[in-house]
């Protein structure tokens, strides 16, 4: 089932893998430049925007190992596989973000109190190579990767994008002490810096657990995917269903669908066909149904309703 879909899928696979890697080595190399600069210049914009880029650089890491662990084959243990490898470093990832985003919160506002002298020419020229470097990454990243679809590369590239913005910051904030001695600016820029580290932390976060408390897909319609089962010919009604994220751009569905008795096997199975083809062309690959007679107990309601065990003996 899907064949053609796959062979895309991996395509779009391999090449996340290679610009990441790219990714990975540029971000990394400046990281320590910059680090060393904000430390050199006294500058807590540099060195916000160098914590950035080091939580950049081990998403990247992250999001590669992913990739390479989600390559492993499934086993007795693990019948996905590693596949959901990926999510759990989506959310790590949003973490280490939150956590970095506090931090410059908590350094800035001491500065605030008294700012301290900022070597602003130095500042001026890291923050300068530090953006170039940035666009030139999220270049490598839109050209190359899945930045859309796949929530591990979304991450890493929301990563890349926000820290861009923040060596912006840094620019502004070595000018407006350059030209107007406004000590301030360094750790406002920071600020800035943080906020934006915050919210791509945040959504990232969100997005990851959603797809690990099973949610359903964000880009799939449960209304219309009902309808669509519904209207197949031969199917009367349906109920226990299912539809949940395996992992970026996996979306699996199981049900129960009431059919005639009558019914033979082989038209059982056009009927099945029939579905999986639709659902395929609404972004869902991985299809499990199954068919039962109205005599089948059940209940009526199209969602599980799982009774815990203590109700189930009590009833």
């Amino acid at each position: 089932m899907g064949h053609n879909h796959d062979h895309g899928h991996n395509h779009t696979h391999g090449a996340n893998k290679k610009v990441l890697l790219i990714s990975f080595i540029i971000i990394t190399s400046y990281m320590i430049v910059e680090a060393i600069g904000g430390y050199l210049t006294n500058s807590l914009a540099l060195l916000s925007d160098a914590g950035h880029m080091l939580s950049d650089s081990i998403s990247l890491a992250i999001a590669l190992l992913a990739f390479m662990f989600g390559e492993k084959a499934a086993s007795y243990s693990k019948t996905y596989g590693y596949k959901r490898f990926e999510i759990l470093a989506a959310v790590l990832n949003g973490v280490t973000l939150i956590l970095i985003a506090l931090f410059i919160f908590y350094e800035a506002i001491q500065r605030f109190a008294n700012p301290p002298e900022v070597a602003t020419t130095g500042m001026l020229i890291i923050s300068v190579i530090g953006l170039a470097i940035n666009i030139l990454v999220a270049w490598i990243m839109m050209r190359g990767g899945d930045t859309e679809d796949n929530l591990n590369m979304r991450g890493a590239y929301l990563h890349v994008l926000s820290d861009m913005l923040g060596s912006v910051g840094a620019i502004i904030a070595a000018l407006l002490i350059m030209f107007f001695g406004w000590g301030w600016a360094d750790p406002l820029a920071s600020v800035i810096v943080a906020l934006l580290v915050l919210r791509s932390g945040y959504y990232v976060t969100k997005a990851a657990i959603h797809v690990l408390m099973e949610g359903t897909p964000s880009n799939v319609d449960v209304q219309d995917i009902i309808q669509t089962i519904k209207h197949t010919r031969g199917v009367q009604s349906i109920h226990d269903l299912h539809i949940w994220t395996i992992t970026s751009g996996t979306n699996a569905l199981s049900c129960h669908a009431v059919v005639d008795e009558q019914l033979k096997i082989a038209d059982s199975e056009n009927i099945l066909r029939e579905i999986e083809h639709n659902l395929e062309h609404k972004g869902i690959r991985h299809v499990t149904i199954q068919l039962e007679t109205a005599a089948h107990k059940h209940d009526n309601s199209v969602l599980c309703k799982i009774k815990n065990e203590e109700s189930h003996h009590h009833h």
